[in-house]
């Protein structure tokens, strides 16, 4: 029988493989179909709706004295993230928005040493050294010169790093006292409250009888994959696992948008990926997961005292 543990290493397993696959498609959206503004009000709101669906079935109580650090992950986790999230990876290039992205688990490590304290172990920090190494080598050599990076949005998307590394941790004891769909729930109200004013008037001119029936699937896909199903997972796993772990997972990003690039080249003919997979990108693909599992896993014998 799996273990809630090796559930939880799963649950982010697949969230990151989703947002992996996000880069490519909601870039694909902005800013030409839908403002990120636009994008990030539909992703909160109809998600939103969804876990409200699914909080009729269960019954639960917070107390008055978690509203306010609920109110805060609903600010930093959602409204934050997702507003800096879109909005910059509408400004710059998908290959620049993950790089800087990785920055997530040096963030929370960092974090939890002074809110949480966690020890910043040998282990841990070669873990993630490993990780990143991995990461932006296979990122900077994956280049394929989708979209043009900007100064602007390269510190959107490293804001939307620091802010959900400081949610993953501040909505840590959160889960540890109330069910996930509560957690969740409650972050989204606020979280959509926080959004509201910034976002309202660029869905207000989003004109939607442009949409083909791709965006359509794309939107929908960017709404249930990287918000709905991924918030709900990340946040199952967050009950069983710490946040520096939960952050080390992102590493795995770059890898799947390795493996779409690969699968693309196959199918399509005269693909912009065509030999765009070598034998060196794949060994960063190592790197990456040896990071991970590094910082995922218990003290090993090298590094114990």
């Amino acid at each position: 029988m799996i273990s809630n543990k090796a559930k939880a290493h799963i649950s982010l397993l697949c969230v990151n493989m989703i947002y992996g696959a996000n880069y490519l498609v909601a870039k694909g959206l902005m800013p030409h179909k839908i403002e990120a503004s636009a994008l990030v009000f539909l992703r909160i709101s109809g998600a939103g709706l969804l876990f409200l669906m699914l909080k009729f079935f269960i019954k639960e109580k917070v107390e008055r004295k978690d509203i306010a650090r609920l109110a805060l992950c609903g600010f930093l986790g959602v409204a934050t993230n997702q507003f800096f999230s879109m909005n910059g990876l509408s400004l710059t290039s998908p290959v620049d928005a993950a790089i800087i992205i990785t920055a997530l688990p040096i963030f929370t490590v960092i974090i939890s040493f002074f809110l949480l304290k966690e020890p910043l172990t040998t282990q841990r920090i070669l873990g993630v050294s490993i990780g990143g190494i991995g990461a932006v080598l296979l990122i900077y050599l994956g280049n394929s010169g989708l979209g043009t990076g900007s100064v602007t949005g390269n510190i959107f998307v490293a804001i939307n790093a620091l802010a959900f590394a400081f949610y993953l941790v501040i909505v840590k004891p959160l889960m540890g006292k109330y069910k996930p769909i509560t957690v969740i729930v409650w972050t989204f109200l606020f979280g959509f409250i926080f959004m509201f004013p910034f976002c309202i008037e660029k869905l207000l001119h989003t004109n939607f009888e442009a949409f083909e029936t791709t965006n359509w699937i794309s939107l929908f896909y960017v709404i249930l994959g990287p918000t709905f199903l991924a918030y709900f997972l990340n946040m199952f796993a967050l009950q069983y696992v710490k946040p520096t772990v939960s952050s080390s997972y992102i590493y795995v990003q770059p890898a799947v948008a390795m493996i779409l690039v690969a699968v693309v080249s196959y199918f399509v003919v005269n693909s912009q990926y065509k030999g765009d997979i070598t034998i060196v990108k794949l060994l960063c693909c190592i790197l990456i997961f040896m990071g991970v599992y590094l910082i995922s896993s218990g003290p090993l014998k090298w590094f114990k005292s």
